[in-house]
């Protein structure tokens, strides 16, 4: 499934449950995910939770979980702001590929 199948899907999702909450509720919502996540890989990297062992199939399916909590909750801001996050990351490969190439 590509990125816009997804963000039309999360939209459906969510104005069947509700709508979609405040901006700014939206993005505490995605500082949170991506804290969740940075934990995650901390602990996987041994930065936290020394003596874990990092080679759990549990650690990884973790960081796989907060990974796409992470992305719906971003799918979630910018479906709000009618934001094809498709096109805007398409548009963020192109200019890294010219910073790349000096262009």
């Amino acid at each position: 499934m590509e990125l816009t199948q997804l963000a039309a899907e999360i939209d459906s999702f969510i104005n069947n449950h509700g709508g979609y909450w405040d901006p700014a509720w939206l993005l505490s919502a995605l500082t949170e995910e991506l804290g969740e996540l940075s934990r995650a890989i901390q602990i996987f990297a041994g930065i936290r939770n020394k003596g874990v062992s990092t080679d759990s199939p549990v650690m990884i399916q973790n960081i796989k979980e907060e990974s796409g909590d992470l992305l719906f909750a971003l799918l979630c801001l910018t479906n709000k702001f009618h934001i094809d996050l498709e096109k805007a990351l398409l548009n963020t490969l192109k200019k890294y590929k010219q910073r790349e190439s000096g262009t």
